[in-house]
């Protein structure tokens, strides 16, 4: 009985201190509780295709299986990724001449002002002195007067002929219609780029249309300045050659026969009405430009011609044809200079022929397109039809109807193709 309590005190003895042992033994866990970090997805252009896809299910497998195919996905991003480059390269260039053109635009349409005040300034106060050396007594004062007076009027003769040679309000305009075509351009490149894929063709009508706008806007004046007065008005082109449009990776079937006859409609009231017009406009602005122009400087030179032989009210005897030449056209001379560089006369002849070119760039747009032959290198033809309405200021609605009204008059419509000019 006694051995069997020693063995049973002995056993609880052992069961307890291995209980107690474990219970020492037993690891401290403790629970940290980390904050999720919410991350934003990372929109990169897809470079690559669907049916080229460089990470395939299996990428070992397509290591070892075909190695060609890798070097070909390879250099086909570096191509894409050099395309990009080079059209961020023309982008900057393009913004870099936005700058150019809105600053110096600015700075001669400040000389057009501040010329036309100096030049009125001066005569009037030729035409001032004129009349008081007439009207004084003979001696010293009157020939000072004289001699001040012509030779105020030879200087507002010679800045005259400057300002009417380089057209200063015309200039501004240029310079106006080159920041908005680059703008455009801008934003065209910008489009390209967020739509994805671009290709080498991209980089090349991109390069083209830069030179084009630098070509019928240059910024030099000597050399390259556009003749201020042409024998004939012609539209101002600012735009490449129109080539071939790739082929697109879908098939275009937005075009049809009735799309299509709308378009040429549209083409022809362009021509017949809208650009006719302008240039016509233009050849009248030209008209009253060239007069203005040649008008001004003859005035200022007849009266310097004048002021030199004005004699003084009392040694003159009867009529002073003298004084009133250096006055009268003195005044002429002044209303004409206030017609010519305040009316801008100028801007408004390169206004008429920017909107001329700009109705046979869209010719030229519409004519393009329906000249392909296959449907697939054409843009798209409800998106074509839209910015064609969307340019000549109309609804889609709204040129339908203006294509059918032709369609049915002929010739005879009187409707403008655009409303917004």
């Amino acid at each position: 009985m006694a051995t069997l309590q020693a063995s049973s005190y002995l056993s609880s003895s052992c069961t307890s201190a291995t209980s107690s042992s474990s219970s020492r033994r037993r690891p401290i866990t403790a629970k940290i509780n980390i904050p999720k970090i919410r991350t934003s997805k990372i929109s990169i252009p897809m470079l690559i295709s669907d049916h080229e896809q460089l990470i395939t299910s299996n990428p070992m497998e397509e290591l070892v299986l075909s190695p060609s195919r890798l070097l070909s996905d390879t250099n086909n991003i570096v191509d894409d990724l050099l395309v990009i480059e080079k059209l961020y390269a023309i982008k900057e260039a393009v913004a870099d001449r936005v700058e150019m053109h809105r600053n110096i635009g600015e700075q001669r349409s400040q000389w057009n002002s501040m010329l036309l005040t100096s030049i009125n300034g001066i005569t009037l106060a030729a035409a001032t002195m004129a009349g008081i050396a007439a009207s004084s007594s003979s001696g010293d004062p009157v020939l000072g007067l004289k001699m001040s007076s012509t030779m105020m009027y030879l200087a507002a003769t010679g800045m005259l002929t400057i300002i009417n040679t380089i057209q200063p309000s015309q200039l501004a305009e240029e310079q106006r219609n080159a920041t908005r075509l680059f703008q455009d351009l801008y934003n065209q490149i910008e489009t390209t780029l967020s739509i994805g894929h671009p290709s080498a063709i991209d980089v090349k009508e991109a390069m083209d249309k830069v030179l084009a706008i630098d070509k019928a806007y240059p910024l030099p004046l000597l050399g390259v300045m556009l003749e201020k007065f042409p024998s004939s008005v012609e539209p101002s082109v600012w735009w490449p050659q129109q080539r071939r449009r790739q082929l697109k990776s879908h098939v275009n079937d937005n075009w049809n026969g009735k799309l299509e006859e709308e378009m040429k409609e549209i083409m022809g009231v362009l021509g017949r009405k809208d650009q006719e017009e302008y240039i016509s406009l233009g050849e009248k602005a030209l008209k009253l430009n060239k007069f203005l122009a040649m008008s001004g400087p003859l005035l200022t030179g007849l009266a310097a011609i004048g002021s030199m032989f004005i004699e003084s009210s009392t040694a003159s005897h009867g009529y002073n044809w003298a004084a009133m030449l250096g006055i009268v056209g003195g005044a002429l001379a002044s209303v004409v200079n206030t017609i010519e560089h305040g009316g801008q006369v100028g801007m408004v002849f390169e206004m008429y022929r920017s909107n001329a070119g700009f109705f046979q760039y869209t010719q030229d747009s519409i004519e393009s397109n329906l000249s392909e032959t296959e449907m697939d290198r054409r843009e798209n033809g409800e998106v074509f039809e839209m910015k064609v309405a969307l340019k000549l200021g109309r609804s889609l609605s709204d040129l339908r109807n203006l294509a059918a009204s032709s369609l049915s008059k002929g010739e005879e419509i009187d409707e403008f193709a655009s409303k917004l000019f």
